[in-house]
């Protein structure tokens, strides 16, 4: 598996506060904000659920991880997902580092994979 999520019991918005500020106390900040939803309206004329994907980054670990693998910005920031469900709930998804960063063969990214995801479990834990 490529992700692991939750739903929240708040709005849509309020779940993207509430993971921005979770995020930042791991450590994390937002480099990215991406409203998938306005996109498509825009671009295609599509009306869709709100889907936002937040672009978020530990500079500490990112240093470290590119440090080690000039190339690995490649597979930077870490995705997190907030999209509203079909049944209004909200369901805030993340992007698993240990499986993605699993296709860097070098010393010391597995394990620096593993810090990363514990600090996005105790985001997700904490909404």
């Amino acid at each position: 598996m490529y992700g692991f999520s939750t739903k929240t019991n708040v709005g849509f918005e309020e779940s993207i506060e509430r993971t921005k500020a979770a995020l930042a106390e791991e450590g994390f900040g937002v480099l990215t904000t991406i409203d998938v939803q306005a996109t498509m309206k825009v671009k295609l004329d599509i009306d869709g659920k709100p889907y936002t994907i937040l672009g978020a980054c530990n500079p500490k670990l990112a240093h470290q991880a590119i440090s080690a693998e000039p190339d690995i910005g490649l597979l930077l920031p870490c995705n997190v997902l907030v999209r509203e469900e079909e049944d209004g709930s909200v369901t805030v998804a993340f992007m698993d580092p240990v499986a993605v960063l699993g296709m860097v063969d070098k010393p010391g990214i597995e394990e620096l994979a593993g810090q990363v995801r514990a600090k996005l479990m105790n985001v997700r834990d904490s909404l």
